[in-house]
């Protein structure tokens, strides 16, 4: 059971001001003392590298679509552990999910799961007297989701606030905060949206002050602490990966996410145990976490990790230090590169019985000392493809490693790093395809079948993936596909080969916990 106190900021459509409320917010809040938790809605990466600068704690996600909506509870009070306060980053509108799906995947959905008060962030900048219809509307569309306030974004003059306000005294939701257009926070973007935190520190650390600035100026933090603190308990057990490794099935498609009916999802693992110990890197504050016992690949700094992985228990990065006995090294890639991961990937890996290293593929020349096992996850490899090609020695080790056998998986951005080209420039070689950059951009869930025995999964495995890129990989499969993607169009993608997985699916290992132990078993019989 969890009673932490939590707020959901959601709004009326993408582009409102969310993530400068939500991450705002969470630095103000911070800033007070508090431990604050923060959370993000769907399967983002970017976002929540934001939400760990401004809260010092490691930014996870709550996707009801990839892991089960039975999951949403536990893995927030796994995050949640010992904290003061929650907040939780919604996704586009409201009540926008999954396609075809229902409230599946929603903000909306999250918010009842949670039990949450949704603080609602509306663009006032092209509107008056129509909010008060605008925040009417997504206050009665669905009587179980509670809008609890609304806070105006972009309001032009103070003129224009007291015709909001006027406007919205009859709706019966309280105006809880106003902010003026405020070009200081807004932050760069580009072709899959904000840049990370991990390739523009300074800025971002700077970006972030400027919206708790904002959020501690323009809102009124302690009502927003009360309806935050009358969210109640949340009950069951939180998600403990040690608990869902103990229960995970590797031997069969039973460990991996099973559909039960329309929209829904069975995880294996869903809220077995609960956890232990705190979590690392729970203080709070405005800077990066400092994880007790992190290490990183020799000559690393503190970019070299993902965001996501920054402060997870169990995961290191020294490239002279050797695994505990009978713990192979699975070497994480990081750095600016490769910065999306979600954190209970490391966790599992860890609770698997591996010892976790992170390296950073841009300045690290070899793979980290005893590394049996490699994953290589998403980012913008397509953004650093110059200095990633000119880095021959750590593609050499690489293209080494997975000729020698040894468990390999890739997703997204990985696979294009395993590519024997990206964009004209030499990668890995590991795979005989090629990749460019494209004006088309490939977004959705996927739901997906493991064609192909694999150091994932065996063929017949189900699991829930998500898709987010520019570029194509030619061929798009290999002679043994990784997966057989079911919607929206059926095909065949990815790469099994040897000891290699590689496909553009990202996949939360939450949702299939015998992903990590099969893995880490193949790692020690290598």
């Amino acid at each position: 059971m969890s009673a932490v106190p939590r707020l959901v900021v959601a709004a009326p459509s993408s582009g409102s001001g969310k993530t400068t409320v939500a991450t705002g917010l969470m630095a103000a809040f911070a800033g007070r003392g508090l431990a604050v938790s923060p959370h993000k809605v769907g399967p983002d990466y970017i976002d929540p590298g934001y939400h760990a600068l401004a809260t010092g704690r490691v930014g996870r996600n709550l996707d009801s679509y990839l892991c089960g909506s039975e999951l949403v509870g536990p893995l927030f009070a796994h995050g949640a552990l010992g904290c003061d306060l929650a907040v939780v980053e919604g996704v586009m509108g409201l009540f926008d999910g999954a396609a075809g799906e229902g409230e599946l995947a929603s903000t909306a959905q999250v918010a009842k799961l949670l039990r949450a008060p949704v603080v609602l962030v509306v663009d006032a900048s092209s509107q008056s007297r129509s909010v008060a219809a605008l925040v009417h509307g997504f206050a009665s569309w669905d009587p179980a989701v509670r809008v609890g306030g609304v806070i105006l974004n972009k309001v032009g003059s103070e003129r224009h606030e007291s015709m909001l306000r006027e406007a919205l005294d009859q709706s019966g939701v309280p105006v809880l905060g106003v902010l003026r257009r405020a070009p200081q926070v807004d932050t760069p973007s580009r072709h899959l949206g904000l840049v990370p935190v991990a390739e523009r520190r300074s800025e971002a650390v700077a970006a972030v002050a400027a919206m708790a600035e904002q959020v501690r100026t323009g809102c009124d933090l302690e009502a927003l602490l009360a309806l935050a603190r009358g969210a109640g308990s949340l009950p069951g057990a939180a998600w403990d990966a040690a608990a869902a490794v103990a229960g995970a099935v590797t031997g069969s498609p039973a460990g991996a996410v099973t559909a039960t009916g329309a929209g829904a999802v069975t995880p294996s693992g869903a809220g077995a145990g609960s956890v232990t110990g705190s979590v690392a890197g729970t203080r709070a504050g405005p800077g990066p976490v400092a994880a007790a016992g992190t290490r990183r690949a020799a000559g690393a700094g503190a970019a070299s990790e993902p965001a996501a992985l920054a402060g997870v228990a169990g995961v290191g990065g020294a490239s002279g230090v050797t695994a505990a006995a009978g713990r192979p090294v699975v070497a994480v890639a990081g750095g600016p590169a490769f910065t999306f991961s979600y954190a209970e990937h490391a966790e599992l890996l860890a609770a698997a019985g591996a010892e976790v290293v992170t390296f950073d593929p841009l300045r690290d020349e070899r793979l980290p000392d005893g590394t049996r096992g490699l994953v290589v996850g998403g980012g913008f490899p397509e953004v650093y493809a110059p200095d990633l090609s000119a880095n021959e020695p750590l593609r050499a080790a690489v293209a080494a490693l997975a000729e020698g056998g040894a468990p390999v998986a890739a997703e997204c951005a990985g696979l294009l790093y395993l590519a024997r080209e990206l964009d004209g420039r030499p990668m890995c070689g590991v795979l005989d395809a090629k990749a460019r950059m494209d004006e088309r951009l490939t977004l959705g869930y996927r739901d997906a079948v493991a064609v192909s025995d694999s150091v994932l999964a065996v063929a017949g495995t189900r699991m829930r993936g998500h898709e987010f890129h520019r570029t194509v990989i030619e061929p798009g499969a290999g002679a043994d596909p990784a997966w057989g993607v079911r919607s929206p169009v059926r095909r065949v993608e990815g790469f099994v080969q040897r000891g290699v997985h590689a496909s553009y699916l990202h996949t939360h290992w939450a949702s299939a916990p015998g992903v990590a132990r099969r893995f880490v078993e193949r790692c020690v019989g290598s």
